[in-house]
């Protein structure tokens, strides 16, 4: 059987994983049909979504890996997991950012990415509770350093107790956050669905997002397609306080619709599997 050239194995994985979830498992020779690849190159995708922990490899196929409400990744877990779409919603969500504005960035891999293109607008103010992001804008405000900008945006960054995804939460970030007022919020989120709306599995973490959604004229919400149809412990806000969300072209065309049905905004960023800008 001749290989599908047409698809990266990041996006393979991707379309495994979505069918993996869509239908509670899936047999190596259906996936052979559907990808047009080969028996091995199947089983090595299925080798690689184990590893990284979001299917679990049974006889003949895989299931998904059903992780409790409760369970928080840490940053680095997180980090290896769908860079190409991080940086294809990193690079659509840097452009709403308007230079000289006031701006809020939550924690999260996907944030952190968005930092990285953060980091050329000019004039910025910036309040996070991301360690990690803070210390994105940090490097470019070094003089001498590397990755020094002209123009670097003015960081805050507030205080609290520190989550396993390196984020500060907790009574201390809620009472620096809710004396604030942003133009834009751009918010990472463990969960996305329907019925529970936005949702994490850290309590704190959830009244301290609350709050950013609180103090932010517009929420733009930046996350990968896998974390559509993923609730958490606790809800934070709902789909109708969300103004854009920023996700990347492995959301399937059926959750395109649910979403487009609720939300104002929903932006595409990146290529289809058969190598055409997604459509949002």
């Amino acid at each position: 059987m001749s290989e599908n050239q047409n698809l990266l194995a990041e996006q393979r994985r991707a379309l495994i994983l979505d069918e993996v979830r869509r239908r509670g498992g899936v047999r190596v020779n259906e996936l052979t049909r559907k990808l047009s690849v080969s028996d091995m190159t199947v089983r090595r995708d299925l080798d690689a979504l184990a590893r990284q922990g979001v299917i679990e490899k049974v006889h003949g196929g895989a299931v998904p890996v059903v992780e409790a409400s409760t369970h928080e990744p840490g940053f680095e877990a997180k980090s290896t997991l769908e860079l190409t779409a991080k940086e294809d919603i990193a690079r659509a969500a840097a452009a709403m950012a308007v230079p000289g504005s006031a701006i809020a960035i939550s924690g999260g891999t996907t944030t952190y990415a968005l930092a990285q293109h953060l980091v050329d607008v000019p004039d910025l103010t910036v309040v996070t509770n991301s360690v990690r992001v803070a210390d994105v804008f940090h490097a470019a405000q070094r003089p001498g350093s590397p990755g020094a900008r002209s123009g670097a945006a003015t960081v805050v960054l507030t205080g609290g107790v520190r989550t396993p995804s390196d984020s500060l939460v907790g009574p201390v970030a809620d009472q620096a956050i809710a004396s604030l007022h942003f133009d834009v919020l751009f918010l990472g989120v463990h969960g996305i669905s329907l019925e529970a709306g936005l949702s994490t599995p850290n309590l704190a973490e959830a009244e301290t997002n609350r709050r950013f959604v609180q103090s932010a004229r517009r929420v733009v919400v930046v996350a990968d397609h896998t974390k559509w149809g993923t609730v958490g412990l606790s809800s934070f806000a709902t789909l109708e306080q969300v103004n854009t969300f920023v996700t990347d072209a492995g959301l399937s065309p059926a959750a395109r619709e649910e979403i487009e049905e609720h939300l104002p905004g929903l932006l595409v960023a990146g290529r289809n599997a058969d190598g055409e800008p997604a459509q949002g």
